[in-house]
């Protein structure tokens, strides 16, 4: 059933896409749909996309960054995770739990960039 509510959500997010392609909710919407139905071709491009529209955005660069390591676009999914830290990402625990970067777990540079996070003054 949730499947279908997905379908039938991404038939209306679509249409208003249509009508305004620059709206970043609506991208940053329709990626988590596709996202959530596996749909990752088509994440990848919302997330591209709101990444443009967005570029100091630091969830539009990790979403990317899910969706690049799901494509087993490893350096660029690294690339993209460095910049949402920089943009100011802190979620360390989620970024050790996301499933989508399963594959990016042993890479050194994702474990650097673990490291850098929780070293990082919290407040």
């Amino acid at each position: 059933m949730a499947q279908d509510d997905h379908r039938f959500e991404i038939e209306f997010f679509e249409g208003v896409h249509r009508r305004d392609p620059n709206d970043p909710e609506v991208i940053e919407i329709l990626g988590g749909l596709y996202s959530d139905l596996g749909q990752v071709d088509n994440s990848l491009r919302m997330d591209t996309c709101l990444v443009d529209l967005q570029p100091k955005n630091p969830t539009a660069h990790y979403n990317l960054a899910c969706s690049l390591a799901l494509k087993r676009r490893n350096e660029e999914a690294l690339h993209s995770l460095r910049q949402a830290v920089e943009l100011g990402y802190r979620d360390v625990s989620w970024l050790l739990d996301d499933p989508d970067l399963k594959e990016l777990r042993e890479h050194p540079s994702f474990r650097t960039i673990v490291a850098e996070l929780e070293n990082m003054p919290q407040g």
